[in-house]
């Protein structure tokens, strides 16, 4: 396929678009995949287009039989067509149940398999993907969009397939009656699809702007619905219903022009109707005069037309559909085709961490979507299994630091090593599950605290599982509950209190037992006996691994083997507690400034 930045144009909403084939040519290896049960699909298809290619034959026969000699229509004629028609139709409900059941599981098929890509992908995407793109439109694109592409993996090849036969096979059987009025009525065809063609990209730009809305509004929903409790703090009711408002109204204006488009295309196939019935009636009636027709042949014509337009107006139908379809198949490819900047190195092995010391080696790091400069040729060794702090003010890089060390961004130049291995060069798998993580903004699943532990180490033991609880000092409150281990938290553990999720978070980073350690301002949103009790499961859980802990509450360091004071410049200061505090540089003024709030 062609890059995008040749094949795609900015829209009105701001995203790029795809051609009509690009897309199709991207969706094909999916629907190849299943290409068996879409040869049966189209094979029945077209036998249940055989009721109305043969009906107007079946019409033609019984009139021109009355009408040139009543004789040579008898009982046993007619019963015989009526047992072939009767034949047909129940040929008919057959083809007709396994489109409507295989041809739609196919559809689905084809769903699953494109929502698991994805996801897939979605997993794969660096932090500034996010940082950039709201979840509720990102929901959007993988489940409301890609409903609509069962339908359209069933129907468009059906009805086209469908169409082309009827098209086909009624201009060869009408050209053996009459070829001049044939293509007098098959000239309509070019101007009606050339005018389609047209609406239809108006179509498909309000369809796309129309999920694109969607995709705000669901964000906007999920924001206020998950801030419910802010809401309310603030009395800001009135405000979300406005915000609410305006993105409703937006969509409501969208989803009018959509509309629009689509009274204008069944408007214009209309007229097109009447325009092929007003040439068979026209051309019919004068070649019926001239005797250049018999009756019967006149019947069929009327038939096929109507069987022709028919085809048509299903065709049109669809076509909202077919929209929708091709819509929910490029927000899918826009996905797709993010590019994963945080990747495996060819040829990258499994990471070896054995003692976990860090080095980095002159680190430069800037965020790739604002280009926000952070770190300038940044050197720090820390040691094998030491505890090492790191304070400063804020932006001055220390939640950079921990998120460069798992990848979760990559330097811009320089390298980061462990045990003396370029982290660029190995496996991501390899490096994350070598390092354990604890930070301010706990995040639990939906789900039991049995659960939410064993996230730590899928496969683990209830009894491993309950001795990371207990190691975490989580076993305490877990015991009171109601279920113990088995106690539904609620979405993002709402029903527990901060300091007992920071526990359970804890808890699953014992069990993963990495050699690496980081926590990021653990503690730092607890209240003073949360505090304590976290306090000791972190002195617990960094006991005899290497430890980097970024801590605005300089009390929680204070047993650190080295602390770091970072500034823009990179390292202000460093040293142990009681060296910085003798020192009386810029960690005595942050000790001071915290002592004066305490």
């Amino acid at each position: 396929m062609a890059k995008k930045s040749n094949a795609s144009i900015e829209t009105n909403t701001g995203k790029q678009t795809y051609s009509s084939r690009e897309l199709i040519g991207r969706f094909l290896p999916y629907i190849k995949k299943y290409r068996g049960l879409l040869y049966l699909d189209l094979f029945f298809a077209s036998l249940t287009t055989l009721c109305d290619i043969v009906l107007p034959m079946i019409m033609r026969r019984l009139t021109n039989s009355a009408l040139g000699n009543s004789e040579a229509l008898t009982v046993a004629i007619l019963l015989k067509l009526v047992i072939l028609y009767v034949l047909l139709r129940l040929v008919d409900a057959g083809a007709n149940f396994f489109m409507q059941s295989q041809g739609h599981i196919m559809g689905v098929y084809i769903e699953t398999d494109m929502r698991r890509d994805a996801f897939e992908h979605l997993q794969r995407l660096s932090a500034t993907y996010y940082s950039n793109h709201k979840i509720g439109q990102i929901m959007g694109r993988i489940t409301n969009d890609l409903f609509d592409v069962t339908e359209f993996a069933h129907h468009c090849p059906e009805e086209f397939f469908i169409a082309g036969i009827k098209m086909v096979v009624s201009f060869i059987i009408l050209s053996g009656s009459s070829l001049s009025l044939t293509l007098m009525i098959f000239a309509c065809l070019p101007i009606m699809f050339f005018v389609s063609v047209k609406i239809n990209h108006w179509l498909r730009q309000t369809q796309k702007a129309q999920r694109v809305q969607v995709g705000e509004l669901n964000a906007a929903i999920e924001e206020s619905l998950l801030g419910e409790r802010i809401v309310k703090a603030f009395t800001g009711e009135e405000e979300e219903k406005r915000k609410f408002e305006e993105g409703n109204i937006r969509f409501q204006t969208i989803k009018k022009r959509f509309y629009y488009a689509m009274a204008t295309f069944g408007t214009s196939t209309r007229m097109f109707d009447g325009l092929m019935y007003t040439v068979v009636i026209l051309g019919g009636g004068l070649f019926l005069i001239h005797d250049m027709i018999s009756a019967g042949d006149l019947v069929a014509y009327i038939l096929y037309v109507s069987t022709l337009i028919a085809t048509i107006r299903r065709i049109v139908e669809f076509a909202e559909q077919f929209q929708r379809g091709m819509t929910g198949i490029e927000r899918f490819i826009e996905i797709m085709d993010t590019p994963i900047e945080i990747k495996d190195a060819e040829g990258a092995g499994d990471i070896k961490v054995t003692d976990g010391g860090i080095s980095f080696k002159g680190v430069n790091f800037e965020y790739p979507d604002d280009h926000n400069k952070v770190l300038h040729d940044f050197d720090l060794d820390v040691k094998a299994g030491e505890n090492l702090a790191i304070v400063g003010a804020s932006g001055g890089g220390k939640t950079t630091i921990c998120n460069l060390i798992p990848r979760f961004y990559d330097v811009t130049s320089g390298c980061i090593d462990i045990d003396g291995q370029d982290i660029s060069k190995v496996t991501l798998k390899s490096l994350r599950q070598s390092i354990g993580i604890v930070q301010q903004d706990v995040y639990l699943f939906s789900g039991t605290i049995r659960e939410n532990i064993a996230y730590g180490r899928p496969g683990a033991s209830d009894k491993e599982i309950e001795e990371a609880a207990i190691m975490a000092g989580a076993d305490e409150f877990i015991d009171r509950l109601p279920n113990g281990m088995d106690t539904y938290i609620g979405e993002r553990g709402v029903k527990l209190s901060g300091g007992q999720k920071q526990r359970i978070s804890i808890a699953r980073v014992f069990l993963k037992n990495p050699k690496i350690l980081i926590l990021d301002e653990a503690t730092s949103a607890l209240d003073n006996e949360s505090e304590l009790f976290v306090t000791k499961s972190l002195e617990k859980l960094a006991k005899g691994r290497t430890t980097i802990t970024i801590a605005h509450r300089l009390t929680t360091i204070q047993n650190a083997d080295r602390i770091i004071v970072l500034g823009k410049e990179g390292i202000l200061e460093e040293g142990t507690h009681e060296m910085l505090l003798n020192r009386q540089g810029m960690y005595y003024k942050l000790w001071n400034r915290m002592a004066a709030l305490d």
